[in-house]
């Protein structure tokens, strides 16, 4: 299982805790874990990717181990420690302005 940690207004919007975990076939990467995730809250559907083009949106972040893996390709596997359920992947809302 894979761990995901959820901002608080995906938290509310999906109705779970700050922790979720989804199961994913294959390959542990961005794409399959926001696949997962959304094939398990359709109510995520387009507020993580855009609904078109299921880019990143602008002001959402992902990190894994400590790392910032946004700007990665969206199919680059993602750690073993993620994959095997040892740290969680982030999903961030970021903050813009100042």
């Amino acid at each position: 299982m894979i761990r995901v940690v959820l901002p608080h207004h995906l938290r509310t919007l999906a109705g779970v805790g700050r922790e979720v975990q989804v199961e994913v076939e294959g390959a542990v990467t961005q794409r399959s874990i926001l696949d997962a995730l959304e094939a398990s809250f359709p109510t995520l559907r387009g507020t993580i990717r855009d609904h078109d083009s299921a880019q990143r949106r602008p002001l959402v972040r992902f990190f894994a181990c400590e790392e910032d893996w946004s700007n990665e390709p969206p199919d680059k596997p993602l750690p073993d420690a993620v994959a095997f359920g040892r740290e969680p992947f982030f999903i961030v809302g970021a903050i813009a302005g100042g």
